[in-house]
């Protein structure tokens, strides 16, 4: 017939079907205190079984499975344990220390309880008292080294009351400099409001033995505070404090009975809490130096450290000195595979730290870390990321470092004879001192603050401008035969710029930091320290500082890359000269005796600011449908058709900068920001544009006979270098140039100065010698051959 069950009414479809009728409602308290009649009868007849059969009502049980009611074994769980001292249920435990069952389940009794789920099931079934069975996956506790299915079992432990402390540790946890600042007032902090009583002592044999000793006659328990108590109340100390020798030692009780200690062992992370003062035997011996270091400045960990070695620390910090241990403590995110997936062996995608260390080095690993994501943030870890980051910036470093040492080789250089402070410094000196000491100010700031990557990425953007504008861009300084004036500037300022920054980046990348300073100079002062790690961190100067220098600097680096865009848009190379660029910039800087770094760069003859952009660059606007969208919804096709006949030049001037550009359409007014609008670029008739929104870039694309026969001794002097680093030549070798092809070649080779530049004594027109290359010019063949003379 019909049955009646009992459920929450919000499961009952998912649990009984939709065919089921709900008969009433009621709130789960209606049900507290009802009795009911126990599934199995095991106990029935003792004394807990008088008070052990009734409903409770807790908030931990919820709706997102089940039937909305659920047993409890308050021997066997934490939350069920909760629940019964506080309905005052029975403590009756019928699985014994092995996971067994004891002889009170008469039917079971020494079977592992997981073994006996079958059984149970057949019983229940065989007493008309299964209403379904299946299978269900739900997390369960797993031994972290064996993988071994556990069971929260309830034992007797000894507690330290952290719950009479709670507010001072909250109090504590204010004082700490947390990185980032939200697991302070987060992860930790919410961890410290709802903080529980410890239970510190372990059932084990190893470990720190519990110094408490117990009366088997009265119960009376002493806890021992010193190895001197204990000599003085057992007169004899053992060999070693651990067990089983800490355990042989008694002494008598006031009531005549013997004391033992306990057997139980300290919880390990209360080691690891006490570290500030038990590696200094505080407070037996070393308190100055205990008092003179605690608290620590900085600490750092993972962030599940949040329940282990944080709380620890805090925790016995606050009982015993009512401070916060440290001062400063970077949260570390947990390190995953390529995928982001937490490393095991039993996945097989742990990634062996000492072939990494062996290949690519600590630096690289160091370097990786700091500057692939903030350090609070999960990271992944693999060998080709590393390699990446250490190819972008220690890559970068060691050549423009290798750079320094070839030509400085070669002259002789010696650092002590040419003093930066006395040398004539070009505008581009001026501009990488002005960085350098910009960038050590901006570090020692962001380190003060314990931003690692900002300050790691901030070294690395250096180093490429440093590798890629100073050094590339003044290379030409370091090739004479004579110790220049200029060349002695150049030296001086590259030498000084690589020693800081062997001391900058020394915290980053130790080992590389030390290499350069080695050869730098504790090879060229005997006087200098030993170590670039016991030299003191640099210190900004500022008279090297031009802010203005900078901004004026980074405005033709932004010319450079734009005009470099506009030679890949036209497919003109770097090598083939222009005649003219026009530049169109709002920003406010001087751009006097700057505009010349550009043209070299871009191979231009003159670069000129332009007041208006229209002769150059013409415009295309179309709406930006997601901001435009929602304020004129019903005007957007006028609104397209506007955009397409419009002034889009004018249009493009009100809205830089923050400005509006206003119309009325269908009788409304319609106002324009930068961010409505989809603005790309064309090019005018001869010329090649880009734009970034502030600057306007054009080059004059069309090519003169002397251009185009100039842009052909770049391609040989091109080519002549690469065919002598090909051959192995050194960079001061001297060759003998041959070169096979149409007669106007030997007048481009005479006119532009082409021998000159690759160091060629000799030229030969009808015959090649040596290393030979026949390559493409634009349609002209020419062969040509490099010999050492």
């Amino acid at each position: 017939g019909d049955e009646i069950y009992i459920l929450a009414s919000a499961l009952v479809s998912s649990v009984i079907g939709d065919g089921a009728e709900i008969l009433d409602t009621h709130k789960g308290s209606f049900y507290e205190h009802k009795k009911y009649e126990p599934l199995f009868d095991y106990i029935r007849g003792t004394k807990e079984a008088e008070k052990a059969y009734y409903v409770t009502n807790d908030p931990y049980v919820t709706l997102t499975e089940g039937t909305g009611i659920v047993h409890i074994a308050p021997a066997f769980g934490e939350d069920d344990a909760k629940v019964g001292r506080k309905y005052g249920l029975p403590f009756v435990q019928l699985v014994d220390e092995r996971g067994r069952f004891v002889e009170a389940v008469t039917d079971l009794v020494g079977v592992f309880a997981k073994d006996g789920d079958k059984s149970i099931i057949e019983k229940l079934a065989a007493k008309g008292l299964l209403f379904k069975k299946h299978l269900h996956t739900h997390s369960y506790p797993f031994c972290w080294r064996c993988d071994t299915p556990l069971l929260y079992y309830a034992r007797s432990s000894y507690f330290i009351k952290m719950t009479a402390v709670r507010d001072n540790l909250l109090k504590n946890n204010e004082q700490v400099n947390w990185i980032p600042p939200t697991i302070g007032s987060g992860r930790f902090g919410n961890f410290l409001e709802n903080v529980i009583d410890w239970g510190v002592s372990r059932e084990r044999y190893w470990g720190t033995p519990l110094p408490v000793w117990v009366c088997a006659d009265c119960g009376k328990t002493h806890v021992v505070g010193s190895k001197a108590e204990l000599l003085q109340l057992s007169g004899k100390l053992p060999s070693e404090l651990h067990r089983p020798y800490i355990d042989r030692i008694t002494f008598k009780c006031e009531c005549g009975g013997e004391m033992k200690r306990t057997p139980e062992v300290m919880d390990c992370w209360f080691d690891s809490g006490s570290m500030p003062f038990a590696q200094l035997h505080y407070p037996f011996e070393n308190k100055e130096a205990f008092e003179k270091h605690f608290p620590a400045d900085f600490i750092s960990e993972a962030v599940d450290q949040t329940r282990g070695w944080f709380y620890t620390l805090m925790a016995i910090s606050t009982l015993l000195f009512d401070k916060a241990p440290f001062k400063n403590c970077i949260v570390l995110g947990h390190v995953g595979d390529k995928d982001g997936i937490k490393m095991s062996k039993h996945k097989g995608n742990v990634v062996d730290p000492w072939s990494v260390l062996d290949k690519q080095g600590a630096d690289a690993v160091r370097w990786y870390f700091y500057t692939g994501s903030a350090p609070w943030l999960p990271s992944r870890f693999y060998a080709e990321a590393v390699s990446e980051a250490q190819r972008k910036f220690m890559g970068t470093f060691w050549n423009t470092y290798a750079f320094f040492t070839l030509y400085a080789g070669i002259d002789d250089y010696q650092p002590q004879n040419y003093r930066l402070e006395d040398c004539k410094l070009t505008l581009m000196d001026k501009w990488v001192l002005s960085r350098l000491n910009s960038l050590v100010k901006s570090v020692d700031e962001n380190l003060a603050d314990y931003k690692i990557t900002e300050s790691a990425r901030m070294i690395a953007d250096f180093t490429d401008e440093l590798s890629n504008w100073y050094v590339r861009r003044g290379r030409e300084r370091y090739w004479g035969s004579e110790m220049t004036e200029d060349k002695a500037a150049a030296y001086a300022t590259l030498y000084h710029v690589l020693v800081t920054m062997s001391r900058l980046t020394a915290p980053f990348v130790p080992f590389m930091a030390e290499s350069v300073y080695q050869n730098l100079v504790v090879n060229n002062d005997k006087n200098a320290p030993i170590s670039v790690h016991l030299t003191t961190f640099p210190v900004a100067d500022e008279k090297y500082i031009d802010k203005e220098l900078e901004k004026e600097m980074s405005l033709i680096e932004n010319v450079v890359f734009l005009g470099r865009a506009c030679r890949s848009k036209s497919n003109i190379k770097n090598r083939q000269p222009l005649a003219n660029m026009y530049v169109k910039t709002d920003v406010e800087v001087k751009l006097d005796g700057m505009l010349e770094i550009a043209a070299e760069e871009l191979n231009v003859k003159k670069i000129t600011k332009a007041s208006e952009e229209q002769s150059f660059i013409t415009y295309e606007l179309k709406p930006q449908l997601k901001t435009l969208g929602p304020k004129y919804g019903a005007l957007l096709g006028q609104i397209r058709n506007f955009l397409t006949t419009a002034n889009a030049a004018e249009i493009v001037a009100a809205v830089k900068n923050g400005g509006t550009y206003k119309t009325t359409l269908g009788g409304k007014e319609v106002e324009f920001a930068e961010s409505d609008l989809l603005i790309s670029t064309k090019s005018g008739e001869g010329f090649s544009a880009e734009s970034d929104g502030k600057i306007t870039v054009a080059l004059d694309t069309t090519l003169t006979p002397a251009l185009i026969e100039e842009g052909y001794a770049r391609e040989i002097v091109s080519k002549v270098q690469t065919m002598r680093k090909e051959a192995g030549f050194e960079v001061t070798d001297h060759i003998k140039l041959g070169l096979l092809g149409e007669d106007a070649f030997r007048k481009i080779v005479s006119d532009y100065g082409v021998l000159s530049d690759v160091l060629a004594d000799q030229v030969d027109y009808t015959t090649t010698q040596g290393y030979t290359k026949e390559f493409d010019l634009g349609g002209k063949t020419v062969t040509l051959s490099v010999c050492r003379i």
